[in-house]
């Protein structure tokens, strides 16, 4: 997860998390230790991110001067090009070899502060740091919302809108574009964050959806209270069976409980949610399965 840049922090701490791993694999640090990839300490994208981007020709307007730079494209103006990128990406690696030096440099220095910790208080103190994310324990995916509906009136058929939500909420507008985003299933809520931001742009308990499910292979539709959520996504299944698993567990802890004798404290309203999940905005509806939903 840390790897895979799905715990936004500080490059600060990202460099502590590599230290903590290396003293748990290596224990003190030794310069006989066996030292692992930098990609498998430290997120990569982290260091791409860091390079200047790749520099963009505008596009040429006049047909007759794009065909003169094709045909020059072929010729000895061709052969410049392919050298000049060919300079720019060995450039490129060589500022990332240098970028990755540092950083494992970094790293190597945050371990050697660790000498005599043990393998179980290294691995503790990892997880205490991965654990101040909001978002930790949820399965991230990657989505991209691409429209919202609202669903009053849904006999009056309205139209589609491309989202564009800054934060989402029910109240948000919807706009011209769609939003890459991380879809967030944790065991009380499901959440939506913009890609490396910690916080989320709204947090939906399981007592807020009333449906969901698969309109084909790569799209998704969520329905939460007043609106619908046009997700699409290679990983359709994997949502909706993990959606499936959480949801199941909410409804059974709703469940009321086995009538107890008259002695015994009165029972809870079978109605109230657990400590710490949402209110329930009205009764459940049935699920469809995936590859259908409600109309």
């Amino acid at each position: 997860m840390v790897l895979r840049g799905y715990v936004p922090t500080s490059e600060e701490t990202l460099q502590t998390l590599a230290a903590l791993r290396l003293q748990s694999l290596n224990s003190d640090f030794s310069t006989h230790a066996p030292f692992p990839r930098l990609e498998e300490l430290f997120p990569p994208h982290v260091l791409h991110a860091r390079l200047p981007p790749p520099h963009r020709r505008p596009p040429t307007k006049c047909r007759g001067a794009r065909l003169r730079a094709g045909l020059l494209a072929g010729g000895l103006w061709g052969q410049a090009l392919a050298k000049q990128r060919a300079e720019r990406d060995q450039r490129l690696r060589g500022r990332l070899r240098e970028e990755g030096a540092s950083t494992m440099a970094a790293i190597v220095e945050k371990w050697k502060l660790l000498q005599g910790m043990g393998r179980p208080e290294a691995m503790a103190a990892y997880v205490a740091l991965v654990r101040e994310w909001p978002g930790f324990g949820s399965t991230l995916f990657d989505v991209d919302l691409r429209a919202v509906r609202p669903r009053w009136g849904r006999g009056g058929g309205h139209p589609w809108q491309r989202a564009a939500l800054t934060p989402l909420s029910l109240q948000s507008p919807v706009g011209a574009r769609s939003q890459r985003l991380w879809l967030g299933i944790g065991a009380k809520a499901v959440s939506l964050y913009k890609p490396g931001e910690p916080e989320p742009l709204d947090s939906f308990c399981y007592g807020r959806i009333s449906s969901f499910g698969a309109s084909d292979s790569s799209t998704f539709r969520l329905s939460v209270e007043d609106r619908d959520l046009l997700f699409e996504t290679s990983q359709v299944d994997e949502i909706a069976q993990l959606l499936n698993t959480y949801l199941a567990s909410a409804g059974a802890r709703r469940l009321p409980r086995l009538q107890e004798p008259a002695t015994s404290p009165p029972a809870s309203d079978p109605t109230t949610l657990p400590q710490g999940l949402c209110p329930m905005a009205g009764p459940w509806q049935h699920r469809p399965p995936v590859g259908s939903f409600h109309s």
